[in-house]
């Protein structure tokens, strides 16, 4: 019997007091396991990349998935983030007759902070559940094993291509996303105050600056890179079946989500340090 199973049995059988000790060390067992394994993971999936293990096909078809076919809904949340933003905005602002300045906050929210967080959340929902649940149907139904059984690596076929793609498109969709937000929150700022659209374009000019863009473009890489290796790792620890297969899928997209907001803060940091 394991340790864990003696812990259990005494617990549940001795005392009660002791069961929230019990489901304390197990959440922590379980976690420590989780981040130990997620690490391991991304140690390997590092050295593949450095080692030049990257399948040049496997990669194309990957930036495909994830860049080409997410860039629609990324630009579709962009531009109607920008518009709500420049609505609120220039309700606010009225109050104190500055509502010809929109332009500057609007730039400086979605390039900083809107732009990159929400098209990783984006790149989450719809590339990281697609991802665990790909891995996670191989796994189950044992195609994993079988790659390992022919002698190649699950890692370099499965998990380089997949984490290179996310950790390379993410800065490209945002990119275009940061653009079509200020673009929909211009659309709004010149019907509500009245505003050109060169003196809209000025403001942004004047106020956004280039470590403004580049903080938050540079948070992208790191974003990417998350959502991609807790969706492969997900998918290749699935068990269960297929409805484990689903319960790795919202895993993917709850741990990643999480994930994003609390790089976030520690990312701002940083790059508010070094920029």
């Amino acid at each position: 019997m394991s340790d864990l199973a003696e812990i259990q049995k005494i617990a549940s059988r001795e005392s009660p007091f002791y069961a929230p000790f019990y489901l304390v060390g197990k959440k922590v067992l379980q976690f420590t396991e989780y981040v130990g394994g997620m690490s391991l993971l991304s140690v390997k999936t590092v050295s593949s990349v450095a080692r030049h293990f990257v399948s040049p096909k496997d990669t194309v078809a990957q930036f495909e998935f994830v860049g080409w076919k997410s860039a629609s809904l990324t630009n579709l949340i962009a531009i109607f983030t920008g518009m709500v933003l420049a609505v609120q905005f220039v309700v606010g602002l009225k109050r104190f007759g500055l509502q010809l300045y929109t332009g500057q906050i609007v730039g400086i929210a979605i390039t900083r902070e809107l732009g990159p967080v929400l098209t990783a959340l984006m790149v989450a929902a719809r590339v990281g559940s697609g991802i665990a649940a790909e891995l996670g149907s191989m796994t189950v139904s044992e195609q994993v094993l079988a790659i390992e059984a022919m002698g190649a690596n699950p890692v370099r076929k499965l998990v380089v291509p997949r984490v290179v793609a996310c950790t390379l498109c993410t800065p490209i969709l945002t990119v275009f996303a940061n653009i079509i937000g200020i673009l929909g929150g211009m659309v709004i700022t010149v019907m509500e105050t009245g505003v050109g659209v060169q003196y809209y374009l000025d403001q942004i000019k004047l106020t956004v600056e280039h470590q403004d863009y580049l903080s938050g473009i540079s948070k992208t890489f790191f974003f990417g890179f998350f959502i991609g290796i807790i969706a492969c790792y997900q998918g290749l620890t699935t068990k269960g079946g297929t409805a484990g297969v689903g319960r790795a899928t919202t895993l993917s997209v709850v741990i990643a989500s999480i994930t994003i907001f609390i790089s976030d803060f520690f990312l701002t940091k940083l790059f508010l340090a070094v920029f």
